[in-house]
């Protein structure tokens, strides 16, 4: 029948229903407008009172003893690192599979960065690939909690006690997800969060940062806040206090610490929301040939949170070997989303193979260490973050239960499934450009 036709060979689109709000992200109330417009009119949007508020207030909600706010989180990993320590001539592991802001500061303090691969279960770093690559130079695990999966973070733990190592969560993903009843951000010696607008708790354009130890916090204070030097307490930080010691100006801006107020207090509900769609997509979907939810298993007490750029793992040869390319195409035209593949594999950029940022004379990832160092040592083959962008896909992502449109987009999988023989027919699509560094995926901006 015409009906049954994939749209993209002329059928009818299996997505019919009109519910734009499904997606919009993220929600602004009443509430939000009117926290935002008092610091307009009192014109405080440069000062910090309402940015403490909203720190302290994430903190306690974490269960952490200092937060501190920043412009992005780009900028909060930034001062995570230097609060940590990190620096010249120091190693920092990170999984090539993910954004460029969870790494890419390294080179601002002179660092190394060293890529491990990833799970191809949960696109993580595994931690598998981490141990052998550890040497006397390695000073932190960066650890990617990646489209809202949680790191495998007992074994990363394991491994950093082992050696000595410190830990930074990058959580920009994955706000409020669970790793065995424990929030992520609650692991590491510091744990940064991207707060911006496209993320799963948006605050606008901002980021933060979280750890116990006092002088992490006081050094990334030194680092780029120099509006509170007043905050430090460390004999051997208070000589330099006065200017911001690394020439960075990382103060918040007022009009979205207002807002974050407002949603941390809002997006506990609206993830539960989130949580309940998703999983209600995925259940629809869990039995379908070629297609594999990304997600933890049920009663283990691991959570997405807010499911931030959910993914799901394609096996082409179910589907008689159809490209990822072509099956996302033919998702697209039924209505639904569907985005091959996801962040391109870190350490095969140019950035951190050949480029010299700085004029070293050298490659920037190793302009820092001792001239015997060549850049071959540093660039390795990581197999499964070389392939993984032809095997996962980003899928859409619900901010509410309604049960119909969700129905029409999982139907729109299992539609394209279904006909999967006839769109084998046309398939000259290549899988070997998917996904992007920094791409813009349609349901969200996937950026720092």
């Amino acid at each position: 029948m015409a009906q049954e036709q994939p749209a993209l060979l002329g059928g009818e689109k299996a997505v019919k229903s009109d519910s734009p709000d499904v997606f919009i992200w993220p929600i602004v109330t009443d509430r939000h407008e009117q926290a935002v417009l008092d610091v307009l009119r009192a014109r405080q949007m440069s000062g910090n009172e309402i940015t403490k508020q909203f720190e302290q207030k994430y903190a306690r909600m974490l269960g952490r003893k200092h937060g501190l706010a920043y412009p992005n989180g780009t900028s909060a990993i930034l001062g995570a690192m230097y609060g940590l320590g990190i620096g010249v001539g120091d190693e920092v592991i990170c999984p090539s599979i993910t954004y460029w802001a969870s790494i890419a500061q390294a080179y601002n303090l002179g660092a190394t960065p060293v890529f491990a691969d990833v799970d191809p279960e949960t696109i993580c770093i595994d931690p598998s690939d981490i141990e052998h690559r550890i040497t006397p130079r390695t000073k932190a695990i960066v650890v990617v909690h990646y489209a809202s999966m949680p790191a495998d973070m007992d074994a990363i733990m394991k491994i950093a006690e082992a050696h000595n190592l410190k830990i930074l969560e990058d959580c920009s993903h994955a706000h409020g997800a669970l790793y065995k009843g424990k929030e992520v951000g609650t692991f590491g010696d510091a744990a940064a969060f991207s707060l911006m607008t496209g993320k799963a708790l948006a605050v606008g354009e901002a980021g933060i940062f979280f750890t116990d130890e006092r002088k992490v916090y006081e050094r990334a204070i030194l680092f780029g806040h120099y509006i509170r030097h007043d905050q430090i307490t460390l004999d051997e930080l208070k000589p330099f206090v006065g200017l911001p010691c690394g020439g960075y100006k990382h103060r918040m801006h007022q009009l979205s610490s207002a807002f974050g107020l407002v949603q941390l207090e809002l997006y506990p509900e609206q993830m539960t929301e989130i949580d309940r769609a998703m999983n209600y997509f995925c259940d629809l979907l869990e039995d379908t040939a070629g297609l594999r939810p990304i997600r933890p298993d049920k009663g283990t007490g691991t959570t997405k949170g807010g499911w931030y750029y959910p993914h799901f793992r394609y096996v082409s040869e179910q589907l008689g070997g159809l490209s990822l390319s072509r099956f996302s195409k033919a998702i697209q035209a039924e209505g639904s989303i569907c985005n091959p593949g996801c962040n391109k594999p870190l350490h095969l950029h140019p950035l951190f193979t050949e480029m010299d940022v700085y004029g070293h004379g050298r490659p920037t990832r190793i302009a820092h260490l001792d001239e015997s160092a060549t850049i071959d040592q540093y660039v390795q083959e990581l197999p499964v973050a070389e392939s993984i962008g032809r095997r996962v896909f980003e899928i859409p992502w619900f901010k509410h239960f309604d049960r119909e449109t969700i129905e029409q987009h999982a139907d729109a999988y299992k539609k394209v499934v279904k006909n999967h023989k006839e769109l084998l027919a046309g398939d000259t699509e290549d899988d070997t450009d998917t996904g992007g560094y920094s791409s813009f995926f349609s349901s969200r901006d996937n950026t720092r």
